[in-house]
């Protein structure tokens, strides 16, 4: 048990099984729909970076690895603003109340619970369509196009979240 190369392997079978731990929970975390998710798993393989380059494990592929996972996260972000907004400007939605469903999301997800945002958002959404219309279908229909973009942005992302650990998994065990 003194054997340092003991020691070592543990360490790097800790370090990976942490990185994938903190991947599989953005990605589980997708489908909340205002939680960071691709942004945590960029920062979970930004952790391994870090510890493999001061190891002195680094290899010009890892990096290229690693900056393709650091496109996706930064495109993934965007994709997901651009797909929800997209299906809601369709319907003539303005601007003001997709920002009142962002904003109900985003606090009832930091003060109850994620689950309570999931609920706030397309709520939110729905209350500021039906005030602005004054026509209870018409701010169904508008909140319906919010939940097939949110649809869409999930696949997307979650796509997106899969190629990123496909990239991490080649980058620590080839």
């Amino acid at each position: 048990m003194t054997d340092p190369a003991f020691w070592e392997l543990l360490g790097q079978v800790a370090l990976e099984t942490l990185t994938l731990l903190v991947l599989l929970s953005g990605l589980v975390g997708l489908l909340i729909p205002v939680f960071p998710g691709l942004t945590i798993m960029w920062l979970g393989t930004l952790v391994y970076a870090v510890v493999e380059a001061v190891n002195g494990n680094m290899t010009w592929l890892d990096w290229v690895l690693f900056t393709l996972i650091t496109l996706l996260m930064i495109g993934g972000n965007i994709v997901d603003n651009i797909i929800i907004a997209k299906h809601v400007r369709e319907k003539n939605v303005p601007w003001s109340s997709i920002l009142w469903a962002f904003a109900a999301g985003l606090i009832l997800s930091i003060t109850l619970t994620p689950l309570a945002g999931m609920v706030a958002s397309p709520l939110g959404l729905f209350l500021a369509e039906w005030r602005r219309l004054k026509d209870k279908q018409g701010a169904l229909d508008n909140t319906k196009a919010w939940m097939k973009g949110w649809g869409w942005s999930l696949a997307a992302r979650f796509g997106i979240g899969v190629l990123m650990i496909i990239f991490w998994a080649l980058w620590a065990w080839l």
